[in-house]
């Protein structure tokens, strides 16, 4: 997959294909139905399968000093979607002057003119433009007369809900990663590079890696059962685990992060790049009087995670 940051900038082998335009923040069942129509309109036309999506998220950009609401970062967003088949990402840059286009001037300096986008794909709620004044219909009547054609999908729902990435924030701050899954159509992952902790699991017995969740939204503070891609390194493959995600109320007051025990495992993760999957939800953060009393509820935990995850 090749990413483009600047339209101005892009290759011809760059432009014109067929892309799916959002934020993608999940890259959830929703988000899917989007890209795999756009993906339709590009095996029909014989052009290469694209998303528009931004960096950083217009939200962050307008509230940077709002709680954290990610559901995946930039380069885990990358991952998915190359996952999906899509062959060109066009990650533009949400800056002043892109905040400022007028919805005709983004569809036309930036979908036509610097893209050559030849088909697009959105939701029916999308809005664009300043103000977030350009609506799904405005997108069609710029298409026409700009010369590029315009699908608009309805919102999908899954059990009767609609699927979205606030009802997907909200399963997986109640501990319903499962739930979450459903909407998903995949399980929700944090990736991240490891990071040299204080080295307790390993006096412990139960050595760790750590990883920030520092921009992402907090699921439920607790342990889970997990299961864990290594993506690059000597130790790269598939693993499972337990996790525990939270501040560490046993040792103090700390940043919340999430460190992951991996099962029959040895082997030095420092640096590695990890990807994270909740799979369940087993118990909230606790304060054990003792380490002993620690280690006798890590032991149930881990075997806990065996036994859901060898189902």
């Amino acid at each position: 997959m090749r990413i483009v940051r600047d339209p101005r900038y892009a290759d011809p082998e760059d432009r014109g294909a067929a892309a799916a335009i959002g934020n993608f923040d999940g890259v959830h069942l929703g988000h899917q139905a989007v890209i795999g129509l756009a993906a339709e309109a590009a095996k029909r036309l014989g052009i290469p399968t694209g998303v528009v999506t931004f960096e950083p998220h217009p939200r962050e950009y307008f509230a940077p000093d709002a709680p954290p609401f990610r559901l995946m970062s930039a380069e885990a967003k990358a991952h998915r979607l190359e996952a999906l088949g899509v062959e060109r990402l066009y990650e533009l840059s949400f800056n002043a002057p892109l905040s400022q286009l007028t919805p005709e001037a983004f569809a036309r300096e930036i979908l036509a003119e610097g893209l050559g986008l030849k088909h697009v794909v959105v939701g029916e709620d999308f809005c664009f433009g300043k103000g977030r004044a350009g609506t799904a219909a405005d997108l069609e009547r710029f298409g026409r007369k700009m010369g590029f054609g315009v699908t608009v999908t309805p919102l999908l729902e899954t059990g009767g809900i609609e699927v979205s990435s606030t009802r997907i924030r909200e399963a997986l701050s109640e501990g319903r990663p499962e739930d979450a899954a459903r909407m998903l159509g995949h399980l929700h992952r944090i990736e991240g590079e490891v990071i040299r902790g204080e080295q307790r699991g390993r006096d412990l017995g139960y050595p760790t890696a750590n990883m920030s969740i520092d921009g992402l939204h907090p699921p439920k503070f607790g342990v889970y059962a997990v299961r864990v891609r290594v993506l690059d390194g000597a130790n790269a493959g598939d693993y499972t685990g337990v996790a525990s995600l939270g501040v560490r109320p046993m040792f103090g007051e700390n940043l919340p992060n999430l460190e992951t025990f991996l099962f029959d495992f040895a082997g030095d993760l420092y640096g590695a790049h990890l990807s994270v999957a909740l799979v369940a939800y087993l118990r909230p953060e606790e304060k054990f009087d003792s380490l002993e009393a620690l280690i006798t509820q890590m032991d149930r935990d881990s075997a806990k995670a065996r036994e859901i995850l060898g189902r």
